[in-house]
Formats: structure tokens, sequence, C-alpha cells
């Protein structure tokens, strides 16, 4: 079948599944597979549950005009997606496309962006962090026509992977939020992570697009050379200005060119969230946001799913910032939460993941910088920390640690708790 003629069934029926446990009635199933899964086989199961059509590419069962065989359904599903994305470029009013990448602060970033646009605008923007190669797809599939802009969220951990998707995203403007040491072993270093990400600026430069820079890093200046439209924010020299005005507790900026806002009072835990706020600022000002709107959707903005939370426990003050770690958030945590002004600290740190080579080396050099500062505990979990010698209590997993965390009689104790994805440090707290 081609795309136009399955455009058409999208049309009729536009909510797309393709976990066939989640499938509701009139959904279209399509049938992914994987290295441990095959959705092929729920093809017939999933027409039984309600779904309109199965798309699935290897069925070999008995003929029903409801399975609609293609040659990839993968390729289909991001075919499908740029079908429809081109559908917003032909519209009398064709909409912005912002994709939004980097090595830290992306998935923060995009919330608070949406945040601030939404105000305004009917926004669409992607659910969670499904960035990659399927999440982005489902992200613009789900994109109606009456949108007013959408925010588009790409992650990334080896290189082409941002050129193929601005190739159904097609995206009319642009933020790499900055390139640090995430994903080293993909990459392969840190000039490979600024290629990698820079794809996303090769493309807007192709394509008469606008880029979003955060003007203090000297690296995103050289990246957006012949990008032909460019709108800086900053702590100086830039169109939005600002600066950490407190972050003892929850963060506090101020602005101070570019928008009529004082202050803005957030409930995001960290001066290394000062990007992300004059990002979101800039974003706003740039659409012709109202300055009271953005204050007001700033402030209201509460994290969630393990990003920069404050919460209460015990009579503890625990920093749960545990959705993902690499050596640069976690050097900019650990400072953060070292300068914070509580009198007894505990950190609970975790593996750090896809590091290759220098994975080693990069825990070594956050244990060192670990030994810069005192601590009531220090307990690490998992990654290479086991390879190192070091003076602090060491996990297997999150486990081990949360009965640790369990067994002690904590009171008025401040707790940072972070690690990569697949550490699961959330656990501790359950």
């Amino acid at each position: 079948m081609l795309i136009p003629e399955l455009y058409n069934i999208y049309l009729q029926f536009p909510s797309i599944q393709t976990d066939s446990r989640k499938l509701k009635a009139g959904d279209l199933f399509f049938a992914l597979t994987g290295p441990n899964f095959n959705g092929n086989q729920f093809a017939e199961q999933a027409l039984q549950a309600g779904a309109a059509y199965s798309i699935t590419d290897a069925y070999h069962g008995p003929e029903n005009n409801r399975i609609i065989k293609v040659p990839n359904v993968l390729t289909c599903l991001q075919e499908l997606a740029k079908y429809h994305r081109i559908q917003f470029n032909n519209s009398p009013t064709p909409i912005p496309f912002i994709a939004i990448t980097g090595s830290n602060g992306k998935t923060t970033s995009k919330e608070l962006i949406h945040a601030v646009l939404s105000s305004t605008y009917l926004t669409y923007t992607t659910a969670g962090n499904l960035n990659n190669h399927i999440g982005i797809p489902l992200t613009i599939l789900k994109i109606k026509q009456d949108a007013e802009i959408a925010i588009i969220e790409m992650g990334a951990n080896h290189q082409h992977e941002i050129a193929g998707y601005c190739e159904y995203c097609m995206p009319t403007h642009g933020i790499i939020t900055n390139c640090g040491k995430a994903h080293l072993e993909g990459f392969g270093g840190e000039e490979g992570i600024r290629k990698g990400k820079g794809e996303l600026f090769d493309y807007l430069r192709l394509h008469n697009g606008t880029a979003f820079l955060m003007w203090d890093y000297d690296y995103l200046r050289e990246m957006s050379v012949g990008i032909p439209h460019v709108f800086t924010y900053g702590t100086k020299e830039a169109a939005i200005t600002g600066a950490v005005k407190n972050s003892s507790e929850l963060l506090t900026v101020s602005i101070h060119s570019g928008a009529a806002i004082e202050e803005i009072k957030t409930n995001l835990v960290g001066a290394y969230n000062l990007p992300n706020i004059l990002l979101a600022v800039s974003l706003g000002k740039y659409f012709n946001v109202p300055d009271d709107k953005i204050k007001s959707a700033l402030e209201a903005y509460i994290p969630s799913n393990s990003r920069s939370q404050l919460l209460e426990k015990d009579g503890n003050k625990i920093i749960m910032d545990a959705y993902n770690a690499n050596p640069s958030s976690m050097k900019a945590a650990i400072e953060n939460f070292a300068n914070m002004n509580d009198p007894e600290k505990i950190l609970m740190l975790g593996g750090m993941m896809e590091l290759g080579s220098e994975s080693v080396q990069e825990h070594s050099a956050i244990i060192e910088l670990i030994k810069k500062y005192n601590w009531k505990n220090v307990v690490l979990v998992g990654g290479d920390y086991h390879k190192i010698n070091h003076p602090y209590i060491n996990f297997k997993d999150a486990t081990e640690a949360k009965a640790w965390f369990h067994q002690q009689d904590l009171k008025q104790v401040a707790i940072l708790i972070k690690g990569s994805r697949s550490m699961q440090m959330e656990k501790i707290l359950e």
C-alpha cells in the first residue's frame, strides 16, 4: 500500500499504537519488531482487541483486508509521519516545528518551552521522553490540524541519528541545549558529540531555519555559523540575559534584559537550570508571548519524573534527579548540592552508562570531585565505581542502596539522588 493511501486511512483512524497491550478501539496497530519482541505475532490479536487495522511486514495468517502488509513497519511509520508533517507546510498558515536536542536539559527545556508557548498557542509536544526513532514519528502523528506550534525532542547516541530525524520532522527552528559528556561510546568522544548534535544545525543551515543559541557557549557559536537566523540568550551580550538570583533551595532567576520580567521563582532545583529558564523566556519573546504569561507559566511549572525535583520525606530534603546522568550533568548536580546551605548532606549516586573506554576515567573524576567537599555520607551504586579505590559506601544496585537507606534514622538531612536511567535510583525511596 502506498503512503498516500495509508494516510487516508490514518485520517479516519488518527490514533496509532505500537503496543498491543495498550490498544483502544479504533487504533491503528503498527506491528514493530525488535531484539526482544515481534509485533507481527499480534496482528490478528490487535484486530480482535478493537484495532481498526494492523500494519505488518511479516504476517502469514489468513487473508484479511484489515491487515495491511508493508515492506518495513518502522520505515512505513516514519514515512507516514513525514507525509503528515508535509501537510502542515502545505496549509495556508504553516506552523513552526521546533526541534530540541542536547546532552543535558533537553527534556526539562522542552517542558518549560511548552509551558510558555501553550499559554498563548495551541502547542503540541513530545510526551515524556519519546525522543527516538519510534517516539518522534509517533509524536508527529499525534499533532492535529488545529496545531499552532509543535515542539519535537530529539535524543541521540550516535552519528547520523539527528540527521535522520530531521528528514521527517523537518524543523523550522532548532535548539541544541549543550554538548556535554553523554553517550561518549556511541558518538566517539566529545568532538563526535558536537558533530552528531550539530546535525540539527546543519539542517537549519540548509533550510533557512532559525536557531536559539546559548551565547555563553563558544562552541555553539561556532557550530551555528551560516544559519540564516539566530536568537541568543545567556548571561551577557545576548537578546535575553539573566542570572541566578538564588539557588540555595529552589532556583530563582533574575532577567536583566530582553523582557520586562524582574525575577522568576521556579520550582526547579539547581543553578544549572538557568540556561533552561533563559531558553524558555527566549522562545516566549520570539513568539510574542506576553511577559506576564511567560513569568506565570515558568513559575507554575512543577518538575516530575525524577527531574530536578525537591521532595520532603520524613523531615529530610531530597533532591531527586535520577532520570539520567552523564559526567557533565553529574558534576553540575554535585557542585550545586555542595553549595546549598544544609548542614548535613548525603550523596547517593548511581553509575553513568554509555561512556565506553572512558567510563572508569569519568567515574574516577566524579570521585575526585566528591573528595573536595564534606559529606555526612556518600553512597555509590553500580557503574564502574566498584573498579576504583575509594573510601565511600558501595552497592551493586539500587535495591541494596534502598535497604541501606531505610536502615538509617535520618532527620533534617539533605540528600541528592542521581544516576543513569538504567540504575533506577528512584527505587531508593520506594
